[in-house]
């Protein structure tokens, strides 16, 4: 029998260590590449995720009253929103010969705010200045009822701007456009013979406003 020298033996063993340990790694990294797979198929995409956790703006549960107005207001002249186009046409066509001799003037736009309301944007305002003013008392000083809001009837206007409520205020009456209350320089309604007659004389706020105590 051949005696294989020791320092053989030893570079055998080495290499069969380094083979060893190499397949060893390769194993590993297989075991590692499939664990990454599986965890990527499980993981749910974020869309998925945001449709748990973050409710959609336009979800039906939570539609936006059809009469309210984008923020930064509509010009009086868009007849695709509702809350113009719903007005009393009398009260438009009036606004819109206010804006457009307003632009001519000196470059101011009446740029409505709110204008005709639907029972349910009325009613949630209401409950909303409940709940901010401490009281229905209170809350009666800025917002009607259903039954007495002349925003419901499409006879109210809401007017956005310092600048376009103050042109309203010099100038409005010319067109029959009146400031009704005194708290609240940017609600104008219609009164036809404030052109000869002038505006009437403005309520301290609605509660002192007859038409306010229908109904309540």
């Amino acid at each position: 029998m051949t005696r294989i020298p020791a320092s053989a033996r030893t570079a055998r063993t080495t290499r069969r260590g380094v083979r060893g340990l190499i397949a060893v790694a390769l194993i590993a990294g297989v075991v590692a590449v499939i664990a990454a797979a599986v965890l990527v198929h499980q993981a749910p995409t974020s869309s998925s995720r945001s449709s748990f956790t973050t409710p959609s703006l336009s979800s039906p549960s939570s539609p936006a009253p059809p009469s309210r107005i984008p923020p930064g207001g509509a010009t009086v002249f868009d007849g695709s929103i509702p809350a113009v186009a719903k007005l009393d046409p009398e009260l438009r066509k009036a606004l819109r010969e206010a804006a457009a001799a307003a632009a001519t003037d000196n470059g101011v736009e009446l740029r409505v705010t709110s204008g005709w309301r639907s029972t349910e944007h009325q009613n949630r305002l209401l409950r909303e200045a409940v709940e901010k003013y401490g009281s229905e008392s209170e809350a009666a000083r800025w917002v009607a009822t259903v039954e007495t809001s002349p925003h419901v009837a499409g006879d109210a206007v809401d007017i956005g701007g310092s600048g376009a409520t103050a042109w309203l205020s010099g100038h409005g009456a010319a067109y029959g456009l009146c400031q009704i209350y005194r708290n609240e320089p940017w609600h104008y309604e219609l009164r036809a013979d404030a052109a000869d007659r002038g505006c009437p004389r403005m309520y301290a706020d609605p509660t002192q406003d007859p038409r306010m105590r229908r109904q309540r």
